[in-house]
């Protein structure tokens, strides 16, 4: 009578447990569906796998859907950028084989397991001994794998944990592919709302040169107009498509070592003939810095600043370029800073200078332009683990400041 007693003891208080662990399950998967921002859903996934397996770590698995790879999108605490260039191999890995098969794997000693993929402990400096695999779905659709990585407790995984990891990553799946359409949706709906204007240019020069009483003269401006606005729409979708790609996750970073003076003696270079027409100077101090990152992509952020600095500055103004050490959190940095002695911004315009489609009304009439140049900036220098900010006075100019890592 005593074991019965017992055994209906432990029973219950099974239940109890495995009860609060799925009404936990249904709290978090109300949490992931009012979640729309790409980033901030990764990590509320990965912080309720370790909680509700009790794990040291989890991580994020999705198939590219443009070249079919299965890619890391999160491990743990760290940042996308640290794991994003991670490609694993379909065959010969265990998440690879759970996303083709559509089946849970448990793996209680990776070291016995020939489909462990070890170059990803290599990389991340990361010590694996076991974990459990499970295929996210969203739509009869396997997008990816949520892992469980080393029980905290020392036991084995058992098939509560395979039940309610799988839930998880059921309504994780589920998240991630709304927070991709909303962001499709949203997105389209700012870029269909900025064509409408060089469209309408468009429609309207067309319009004026069918008119046959249209002198010649006239027919050679509308003609120019017409080239501007085509020029404006090349550049608008070469900002929509690299913006798209850096909110989605999907640009790669090329992380290389490169000379931070030479890059910049490069770009100033560039626009030197841009500066001279406003009989605008560029004057450089700067010093040699061996920094790491994507030196294309960085190439792009400079000469954002340097083309804007001239393109808000006055005729005959300046441009201060300079280079110095940063320390931030106690690490070096390099640090990068553009002055102009321009039109300046505003207090209230400064907050929302690196969103999207933002322009500053004061100077909107002064240059064109698509809204998108810092907001694609900051994505990169944010993705270097760097920082971009601004200080600047209403009619005293502006001066951005960009801080990179220094080569290891």
């Amino acid at each position: 009578m005593t074991v019965t007693n017992a055994s209906q003891g432990n029973d219950s208080r099974t239940f109890d447990r495995l009860l609060a662990r799925y009404e936990r399950i249904v709290e978090i998967g109300q949490q992931l569906n009012s979640m729309l921002d790409h980033v901030s859903l990764l990590r509320r996934i990965i912080a309720a796998a370790t909680e509700l397996t009790e794990t040291e770590s989890a991580s994020i698995l999705l198939i590219d859907p443009v070249t079919g790879e299965l890619r890391f999108e999160l491990v743990g605490t760290l940042n996308s950028s640290d794991v994003e260039s991670i490609v694993v191999p379909m065959e010969g890995s265990i998440a690879g084989w759970v996303v083709s098969h559509g089946e849970p794997r448990v793996i209680e000693d990776v070291r016995q397991d020939s489909n462990f993929y070890s170059n990803v402990d290599d990389q991340l400096k990361f010590h694996t001994r076991n974990l459990l695999a499970v295929p996210m779905r969203a739509h009869n659709r396997v997008i990816g794998a949520l892992e469980a990585v080393n029980k905290r407790t020392g036991e084995r995984f058992n098939d509560d944990d395979v039940k309610t990891l799988s839930m998880l990553a059921t309504q994780a799946a589920i998240a991630i592919e709304n927070a991709r359409l909303f962001q499709q949706s949203d997105f389209m709906a700012e870029v269909v709302h900025e064509l409408r204007s060089p469209l309408a240019a468009l429609r309207t020069s067309m319009s004026l040169l069918l008119r046959p009483e249209l002198p010649a003269d006239k027919k050679s401006t509308t003609i120019l107009t017409m080239q501007g606005e085509i020029e404006r729409l090349i550049q608008m979708t070469s900002d929509f498509l690299d913006l798209a790609r850096l909110e989605s996750g999907r640009v790669r970073l090329n992380i290389q070592r490169f000379d931070l003076d030479v890059l910049l003696n490069e770009c100033i270079d560039i626009v030197r003939q841009q500066a001279a027409d406003k009989t605008i100077e560029i004057q450089a101090q700067i010093e040699p810095f061996l920094v790491e990152g994507d030196r294309g992509k960085i190439k792009q952020v400079i000469l954002n600043l340097l083309t804007n600095a001239i393109k808000y500055n006055r005729e005959g103004g300046s441009i201060q370029v300079a280079t110095y050490l940063s320390i931030r959190h106690d690490e070096p940095f390099a640090e990068l800073s553009v002055a102009d002695t321009g039109y300046g911004i505003s207090k209230e315009s400064q907050k929302k200078l690196f969103q999207k489609f933002y322009r500053v009304e004061e100077t909107a009439d002064v240059a064109q332009g698509t809204g998108l140049g810092l907001a694609i900036a900051k994505h990169i220098i944010e993705a270097h683990k760097g920082m971009i900010t601004l200080e600047s006075e209403v009619g005293s100019g502006s001066n951005f400041f960009v801080t990179l890592p220094l080569s290891s």
